[in-house]
């Protein structure tokens, strides 16, 4: 694990390159890798995330810059440039009810292929996928999830990267924390070896490989 700044974490994303980020409705996104990713102009991106937040806010920020050219998330109903960019066909768009999307992704940080789910069968979801049959209950194989990398936001790190989360900010940042084949993880305190009980961590150092403190 590095401690490093946005710029230099930001400059080891290419263009075209798969992000996992987490949050929920702006609420523990990584926003100052964020509003760098959008700095240092980066472009053609694929994102999962569970949503795009509002104009300007979060996830909302690349899409207000366009430096998406694929969408994976649970919802978009809040933030017009995301459907209007849809529309124009600038932007493509999957989207994938919530728990699909997390256990798709938990999935992916597991290392399974997939998991089998009854949401969306017989809907336009079930379209291109295949049905699975077990005890005679329909399911749908769901894929896994992986990204390049995954950004994370965290109330609190020790020097060697270990994460504890405030409240519901944690919502999908530990699983994306598994899912991502680099981990950047943004924190707002970072605080000696020690000082955080081995029973309040929740995302190991172990898998996190870069640590942006605030600058």
């Amino acid at each position: 694990m590095r401690t490093t700044t946005a710029e230099q974490a930001v400059a080891l994303i290419p263009d075209g390159a798969s992000l996992m980020i987490g949050g929920f409705m702006g609420v523990g996104v990584p926003e100052r890798v964020i509003d760098e990713l959008v700095r240092q102009g980066r472009r053609d991106l694929t994102v999962i995330a569970n949503d795009t937040a509002m104009p300007g806010v979060g996830v909302g920020k690349l899409v207000r810059a366009k430096a998406l050219s694929r969408l994976i998330a649970s919802h978009i109903g809040l933030n017009p440039e995301t459907q209007q960019q849809m529309i124009a066909g600038a932007l493509q768009v999957e989207l994938v009810p919530q728990g699909t999307l997390i256990e798709r992704i938990r999935a992916g940080g597991h290392g399974l292929g997939g998991v089998l789910t009854p949401t969306g069968v017989g809907t336009v979801v079930e379209e291109g996928k295949r049905r699975i049959e077990v005890d005679g209950t329909p399911y749908l194989l769901e894929t896994a999830l992986k990204a390049d990398f995954a950004l994370v936001q965290a109330f609190m790190s020790d020097y060697l990267g270990n994460l504890v989360y405030a409240l519901t900010a944690r919502n999908f940042n530990p699983v994306i924390a598994m899912a991502g084949w680099t981990v950047v993880a943004e924190v707002e305190h970072v605080v000696p070896v020690g000082m955080i009980s081995p029973d309040h961590v929740v995302t190991p150092a172990v898998l996190v490989d870069y640590l942006v403190g605030r600058d």
